[in-house]
Parts: C-alpha cells; structure tokens; sequence
C-alpha cells in the first residue's frame, strides 16, 4: 500500500512500490490526462509535477513519489484558468493534442522558477517534451504570453 497525495488529494493504492508512478494515476486513479507516450521518459507526454518539479511519471516509480505533491495535467488548474492554458487557447496551440498535457506541466515548472524566461530558457526547458505535430513555434509563444500576462 502507498499513500500519494495527488492534486491536493491523498488516495492509497495497493501496488508494488516499483510501478511507475503514470499507471497509477492513469490506470488506477483513473486521471487520463497524463499520457503514454515512449515509457522510457525522452517524449514528456507524460509529465507531472513532484513537490513543483517537472517530472517524467513512466520512469518515476510510486515509492519515489510517496510523500510527495504530485500534480497532473487535472490539477494545474481544473477550471482551465492557469495563465497557461489561457494562453494555449488564445495561440491556438494543439492540433493532434497527444502531447499538450506534458508540454503544458513542463511550461509551468518552467514559469514557476522563472517567471520571465527568455527565447533559450523556454527552448531549453521544452527541449525534452516532443510533438509530432510541430507546434513548437506556438508553443513557445504561448509560454511568452502567460509569462507576459502574469507580469501585466
């Protein structure tokens, strides 16, 4: 049994404390934002926060995550209103969406320790997170956005 507190929430669950951390809260927990997208933790879809801190959940097991704050794509905000997600509507970011969770956790461990970043700092913060659709250029113009409308 591990005890994880997940978007402000305790939930047990009875898992071999090796399991990674995405089939427990995707499969158990039934939290489908957080994506499968390689399980060896270079495409980001996956991506979760752990105590504030940018994470890849395939590869994060549930023993390395208890007593932590783990935070999912759900919990950034769940009423859409994160000055991130705000600006990925307005740029108009996803086209397939497969990757946005892990784009959008990754983004904001980035604003969180650096609240305006410049054109290398988002480019090197977003360098572990893939999309096949290409929206980098978007992506990157969403982050500047947020960054600019939490400043305003």
């Amino acid at each position: 049994m591990a005890t994880l507190l997940i978007n402000g929430k305790s939930q047990t669950v009875d898992v071999d404390p090796g399991t990674p951390l995405l089939w427990v809260i995707r499969e158990r927990l039934q939290l489908t934002g957080t994506k499968f997208g390689c399980g060896v933790a270079q495409c980001g879809a996956c991506t979760v926060h752990l105590d504030g801190q940018a994470v890849r959940s395939c590869q994060t097991t549930v023993a390395q995550a208890a007593g932590k704050k783990i935070t999912t794509i759900e919990g950034l905000d769940p009423a859409g209103r994160h000055p991130l997600q705000v600006a990925w509507i307005a740029e108009q970011v996803p086209q397939c969406g497969y990757c946005q969770s892990g784009q959008l956790m990754s983004a904001a461990a980035l604003l969180a320790r650096n609240p305006n970043p410049s054109d290398q700092d988002i480019v090197t913060a977003m360098s572990g997170n893939i999309c096949r659709c290409a929206t980098y250029p978007r992506i990157k113009r969403a982050i500047k956005r947020a960054a600019q409308g939490a400043r305003s």
